[in-house]
């Protein structure tokens, strides 16, 4: 490993285990947009959400390797990123598994009210009152839309829990094993459990909206671990609110962390903070992956560039 301690430019605020990481073995130093050009740093970091884009690489005339925490690369500008020869390091696959289990996570939650059931049991209603029913799920059909990995992740649990799988997607996948449904629409109309699993863009902007979430009916259940862009969130609190659907669970949202106030009056749906990959093992593995993208990168390495073409 070189030992030189480089200085890294921090696109973005990082969570709190990452920077410690980081400072180890580099000098952190916070961008400052206002400054204008930042020459002599090689290396910048950022989150998948905060991204990086043509106005960064513009002022930093020595970038070559950008880091971004998580899957999405939405946000990052590629084509200029290749244009410019600055090299794309990412983290997916590291938290696929137990982003899949949160997704299954929530769906209990939602069908089964298990965070109603809480609250109930904590006001101290039991003692007077009968819970209201859930949903049962073994038996029940499953709508996956996106199946890459994570969405295959899900899909095999769903299938494991007894569930009839469906998916939607641009282009079929004949090498799995389920249902492929052109039609979002359709899919929603024959699940019983709606799992948005795609990534964000343009192409997947507000591709859940009034129309899907009918189709998906009062029995329904939807449950988004992809973006809140996916979904048209005011479509999403009248469906709740009229109890067009039967819940949801939810761990991304338009606005975050300030959520839409109209969320936080609902029992009928489960909301998390975009929390799904946040376990100890994820966070390690992929505080591993990132260090050692950077020292390969140094190294002159290979590591999976998202702007190779």
């Amino acid at each position: 490993m070189n030992d030189t301690k480089e200085a890294i430019l921090l696109l973005s605020a990082i969570p709190a285990d990452l920077r410690a990481a980081l400072a180890e073995r580099f000098t952190l130093v916070e961008d400052a947009p206002a400054e204008g050009p930042r020459p002599g740093f090689r290396i910048a970091v950022t989150m998948a959400l905060a991204g990086a884009r043509e106005e960064h690489f513009a002022r930093l005339p020595d970038l070559r390797l950008v880091v971004s925490q998580g899957t999405g690369l939405e946000r990052i500008d590629l084509p200029a990123a290749t244009r410019r020869g600055i090299a794309v390091a990412y983290t997916p696959d590291v938290m696929t598994e137990d982003v899949a289990d949160a997704a299954i996570g929530l769906m209990y939650a939602a069908a089964r009210r298990v965070a109603e059931a809480d609250r109930f049991v904590r006001a101290g209603r039991w003692t007077k009152e009968r819970m209201g029913l859930g949903l049962s799920l073994h038996r029940k059909a499953a709508g996956i839309a996106g199946l890459g990995k994570i969405g295959q992740a899900i899909a095999r649990r769903c299938a494991g829990l007894g569930m009839d799988v469906a998916w939607t997607g641009p282009r079929p996948k004949p090498d799995q094993p389920w249902t492929h449904v052109p039609d979002l629409r359709a899919l929603a109309e024959r699940s019983d459990v709606l799992i948005l699993a795609v990534p964000g863009g343009v192409g997947t902007d507000g591709m859940v909206d009034g129309a899907v979430l009918d189709a998906l009916g009062a029995r329904g259940v939807l449950v988004n671990i992809a973006r809140g862009s996916v979904v048209d969130e005011a479509a999403l609190l009248d469906a709740l609110e009229q109890k067009r659907i039967a819940a949801a669970g939810l761990d991304v949202f338009a606005r975050e962390p300030g959520l839409d106030p109209r969320f936080l009056t609902l029992d009928n749906v489960v909301l998390a903070p975009h929390s799904a990959s946040l376990t100890i093992e994820t966070r390690q593995a992929l505080i591993a992956r990132i260090l050692s993208d950077i020292e390969a990168f140094r190294e002159g390495r290979p590591f999976l560039n998202a702007a190779a073409g």
